[in-house]
């Protein structure tokens, strides 16, 4: 590049014997002192050395000789400044390129103005002096001047002894640019803009003013430190070899080059540049999506987005983290804060602890544990002042002082201290835990969080976390979910892959290998899909634990076509702060259809499915379990369902609308189903025929209605003659209420096929 060429630039000043009225004895600008007619300098028409040219006596301590024309100085040039000298006669003096740096205000101090010192050490001897000044700091630069100075009055100075003669030839000044940056090449230094790279200046200026000159080059960082002090966005592609400094809240935005590797570059640090490139994902809309490109990531500690991004509070955009690995390396960052306080709670308040001790010391995404908490229950907000926590879930156990544990686990991807976050995908990501670092803990507000395609390797106590509303339309797709309890007895595990608060969450075709809990789900409008989730174990005549829980008693969900692997569906109400049946739905909106469940070297007493209210007066009105397979391998159990007494037993009397049909039982001992269709054979004449459904009715119902009644062949008296009245029937007999009776106008004989149910249809 040489701009006298390319853009004609006249950089040379004029020569001596046109005037001495365009050079000045002083710093060169308008209205200073020239030499036209001073008594120190004379034009000489022809030196045998230089032709026409200036001679000067020196009478100052410094003696100024500059050109009182505006050189001009352009970001990424060079310019070198050249002067002839010889000494003539009297004292020798040296000699050095000087310069006066000018912006559109006035003066720029505290830059370099002079070149190197050169002596006169001989009369006669032509000795030629040059410097080179520029905006950037290359090696050769002698006058560094960065990008403030537009302009420079350039000439030379005379030092040392007074009273000597020497003469000037006509100065030079050329564009040397091609020596530091040729414009074949297709990238711009930031040097050549002013970027000093010393860690500490801030090249801010200077990396926006390369940017604006790239004009579709590339960016090049050379070896350095660059600080940059505050947010700046990048458009032309961007090299690093060296490295950026910049404050937390700085957003670093490379509009071309927005990609995982460039950033770790940028920062010479995986775990740095990848907070910066996440920062930048929630900064600005021109990206979507931060590609890790494959890279693999060492993580020493939680990435908590609300620290890294402190301007943002929420966020509502599409944004997707895809392709790449994180590895968490040990280390205490990653131990639990463990704290115990006493606080009272009220039922009239569900969400809220008050009165609450040692609050300060409570982080918000603590799990709460006590008596009377159910499962999965996180601190949502704090408010030190009020002495007062916000509760993801109410407490069943009433209200009450009580004291309670606080823990906090620790998360690779911490989403918890922003106020909401909608549309965040996680696609095609590995996040080894290393049983370290729990994985993903959700925004306490959002929707649509979406994690794909991933595996989720060894967390240390949880998968996926809500402790607020951030999970409603959470969506799960294609996913495994490995735990770091793989050995133990399923008893003795502890983690949760994922826990639910709000409503509609999808979880599709994943796959989850021995949680303590797979899922724990609160709401309603959930769709669990061609999951397989498995929670065996090495044991012999095994416990088996709950795998699926729903926590409410009106779910309207479904549960289709997974794989249900030695573990409980268990249904409760744990959060409810009134756990007693009241004015609200009871337990139903729940299908049950096209699953293959499994258990394999269990004790008898185990079954698949689970009712377990947490208070008096429930029932079941809504319910399809229908079209799945019951197995067992290695052994056999009584029966595929239950409900659990622990707190309070169903209202038999108010069963409505079950449908248990089309299910397939291997090494299930009692085969059940609603309604239940039974032969009946009495041998000697009866008017009263006693039918014993009870078995056969799902979670040990009452025989509440019979819906019809077939006889198969004649029905015939005692004396053999056909019986042609019908019977009626009464319902609830018996002591357990699981009978039915056939009461016929004579006494009779025969087969009935009779339908009974345990509910009422509607």
């Amino acid at each position: 590049m040489n701009k006298a060429i390319t853009d004609g630039l006249a950089l040379t000043p004029p020569a001596f014997e046109l005037g001495l009225d365009v050079w000045s004895s002083e710093n060169g600008t308008a209205g200073s002192a020239t030499y036209d007619g001073a008594a120190n300098a004379a034009l000489i028409a022809a030196d045998a050395d230089f032709g026409a040219c200036l001679e000067m006596v020196k009478t100052q301590t410094t003696q100024q000789l500059r050109y009182m024309g505006q050189t001009p100085i352009l970001p990424g040039c060079y310019l070198r400044v050249t002067a002839r000298v010889k000494a003539i006669s009297g004292n020798l003096p040296s000699v050095r390129i000087a310069g006066y740096a000018m912006s559109g205000s006035g003066h720029v101090g505290g830059l370099v103005e002079v070149g190197s010192e050169t002596a006169l050490d001989a009369y006669g001897e032509v000795v030629t002096v040059s410097a080179i000044v520029g905006t950037g700091n290359r090696g050769g630069v002698d006058m560094i001047w960065g990008t403030v100075p537009i302009y420079g009055h350039f000439g030379l100075d005379l030092t040392g002894l007074n009273n000597g003669v020497v003469r000037i030839d006509d100065l030079q000044i050329e564009d040397v640019t091609e020596a530091f940056l040729r414009d074949m090449m297709d990238w711009v230094d930031v040097r050549d803009f002013g970027a000093v790279g010393d860690g500490v200046t801030d090249d801010r200026a200077a990396f926006m003013a390369a940017d604006a000159a790239a004009a579709g080059r590339m960016l090049v960082v050379p070896e350095g430190s660059y600080y940059i002090g505050a947010s700046v966005s990048i458009y032309a592609p961007i090299r690093f070899v060296g490295t950026l400094v910049m404050p937390v809240d700085a957003r670093l935005s490379l509009l071309a080059s927005y990609d995982f590797p460039t950033y770790a570059e940028a920062f010479g640090d995986e775990m740095t540049g990848f907070k910066k490139a996440l920062q930048a994902l929630f900064g600005y809309t021109d990206h979507n999506t931060l590609d890790l490109k494959g890279r693999r990531i060492e993580v020493t500690e939680p990435i908590n987005v609300a620290e890294i991004a402190p301007g943002v509070t929420s966020f509502a955009n599409r944004r997707v983290l895809r392709n790449g690995q994180f590895n968490v390396i040990a280390g205490p960052a990653w131990d639990d804060v463990v704290v115990t306080s006493q606080a009272s709670y009220a039922t009239s308040a569900p969400n809220t602890l008050t009165n609450v001790a040692n609050i300060a010391n409570i982080p918000v995404g603590a799990r709460v544990s006590g008596t009377g908490v159910g499962r999965e229950v996180y601190v949502r907000a704090v408010n030190i002042g009020a002495g007062s926590l916000t509760l993801s879930q109410p407490f069943y156990g009433g209200s009450g002082t009580r004291t309670l544990t606080f823990t906090r686990h620790k998360y690779l991807l911490d989403f918890s201290g922003l106020s909401k976050l909608d549309r965040f995908n996680i696609d095609d990501i590995e996040f080894l835990c290393n049983s370290q670092a729990s994985c993903i803990m959700l925004a306490p507000v959002g929707e649509m969080f979406h994690v794909r395609d991933c595996y989720l390797n060894a967390p240390k106590d949880k998968a996926i976390t809500s402790i607020g509303s951030g999970c409603q339309d959470l969506l799960v797709d294609r996913c495994q979910f490995l735990s770091s309890e793989m050995s133990m007895p399923a008893q003795d595990r502890v983690s949760v892959a994922i826990n639910v608060n709000a409503n509609d969450s999808k979880i599709r075709e994943s796959r989850f290998v021995r949680f303590g809990t797979t899922m724990i789900l609160n709401g309603s409008g959930h769709l669990i899909v061609g999951n397989h989730w498995f929670q065996g174990d090495n044991e012999t005549n095994a416990v088996r634990v709950a795998g699926l829980v729903f926590t409410q008693t009106n779910v309207q969900s479904a549960v289709t076509g997974n794989y249900i692997d030695n573990c409980v569906l268990e249904w409760t109400n744990e959060y409810s702060p009134n756990p007693d049946f009241g004015t609200e739905y009871s337990f139903g909106g729940l299908t049950v259809t096209g699953n293959t469940f499994v258990a394999s070297n269990v004790a008898p007493w185990f079954t698949w499915f689970s009712v377990k209210p947490y208070g008096a007066g429930h029932f079941l009105h809504g319910l399809n379990i229908s079209c799945n397979v019951f197995k067992v391998i290695n052994g056999s159990i009584d029966r595929a369902e239950k409900v659990d007494t622990t707190f309070a037993t169903l209202d038999y009397s108010r069963m409505r609308n079950i449908l248990m049909e089309g299910n397939i039982f291997n090494a299930v001992s009692q085969f059940v189903c609603n309604p239940v269709y039974l032969q009946v054979d009495q041998a000697t004449a009866q008017s009263v025929w006693t039918v014993q459904p009870g078995a056969y009715l799902p979670f040990g119902g009452w025989a509440r209605n019979v819906e019809s009644i077939v006889a198969e062949g004649m029905i015939a008296n005692g004396a053999g003659a056909r019986v042609s009245g019908t019977p009626y029937v009464n319902v609830e007999q018996g002591t357990a209420k699981q009978n039915v009776t056939l009461n016929w106008p004579e006494a009779a004989k025969g087969r009935v096929q009779v339908r009974i149910r345990m509910d009422n249809p509607n």
